[in-house]
């Protein structure tokens, strides 16, 4: 027997609160922008340029030891996270150096070069014994490929949908699924920064799957819509998409719930590293459950209506 917990025949006037559902998303983008007016996009080092430093120390330390021994560097953007178990691996990520003028990779990397010869003997001194056991650079030039390359990637999937869905069901169908990706993406970049959070690779990776998992949920309320629909000779669209959404809400919610489940153990017991990832998710996974239930079926009926074939001869 199907697990289900919504009961069989619930009729939930979700259409009806589209404009409920509207303010809400309105609400969160303009958080977003004001956000964004207000701070400015974080971005990480991936996209920023600047360099990572893996340190290990003999004995244990705390990350505000450590931001204290480099407080006199000429570093810019200085961030310090716990890496593995206990309390002697941590990532020190930094800018670079704020005197650096020349777009010269060459000297770039030689200036970085002696920053981190310098933090080396910065965490010594004041800290102890340490090792540097990883450098990774990223210049300006690769860290403004990596952002280009990021929105081109959103851009491409959001396109093959939208192909894919009008060969899948019809032309009909596609807009609305890809303006509930798009709608998705923008909540979850919206929430980030209004948390004040960084943006890079990790982040640019749970967008990608965002919009992979909300597109799934889509389909399945889609799919329904469609065979409804098939079975009338007759119909009234919001009704048909009412009640497809209404029977689709326990898949929906039992999909939802245990892939947030997933992120959460993630988040929590991940550690650090993956940490920005998994909380990107879990915002994308309520985003995209929210939008398969207010976004998508209202946004295909208001094509319908613009758009569509006269209703009279449905």
């Amino acid at each position: 027997m199907p697990v289900e917990i919504v009961k069989h025949g619930t009729q939930i006037d979700f259409l009806g609160r589209w404009k409920i559902a509207a303010a809400l998303s309105v609400a969160v983008l303009a958080a977003g922008a004001i956000g964004l007016a207000v701070n400015g996009m974080r971005l990480g080092l991936d996209f920023a340029g600047g360099t990572e430093v893996q340190v290990g120390f003999e004995s244990e330390t705390d990350e505000g030891a450590i931001r204290n021994a480099l407080g006199g560097l000429d570093l810019e953007g200085v961030s310090v996270v716990r890496f593995g178990e206990g309390q002697r691996e941590f990532l020190i990520k930094f800018k670079g150096a704020r005197r650096i003028e020349s777009s010269e990779l060459t000297s770039e990397v030689n200036a970085q070069n002696d920053r981190v010869i310098a933090l080396g003997t910065a965490l010594e001194t004041s800290i102890g014994r340490v090792s540097l056991d990883r450098t990774e650079y990223v210049g300006p030039k690769v860290g403004a490929e990596l952002r280009e390359d990021g929105l081109k990637a959103m851009g491409y999937a959001c396109v093959l949908i939208l192909i894919y869905l009008a060969f899948r069901f019809s032309a009909r169908f596609a807009p609305g699924a890809v303006v509930a990706l798009v709608h998705d993406v923008l909540i979850t970049a919206s929430v980030w920064l209004v948390l004040g959070l960084e943006f890079d690779l990790r982040v640019l990776a749970a967008l990608l799957a965002i919009i992979g998992y909300s597109l799934n949920d889509t389909i399945i309320v889609y799919d329904r819509v469609r065979e409804n629909m098939e079975r009338r000779t007759t119909y009234d669209l919001p009704s048909v998409l009412n009640e497809s959404v209404n029977q689709t809400l326990s898949r929906t919610l039992l999909t939802s719930m245990t892939t947030l489940a997933t992120v959460l153990a993630l988040l929590l017991l991940g550690g650090e590293v993956i940490r920005p990832f998994a909380l990107a998710m879990s915002i994308g996974v309520v985003v995209g459950t929210y939008s398969s239930i207010f976004v998508a079926a209202p946004t295909l009926l208001w094509l319908e209506n613009r758009f569509g074939p006269d209703p009279s001869t449905r």
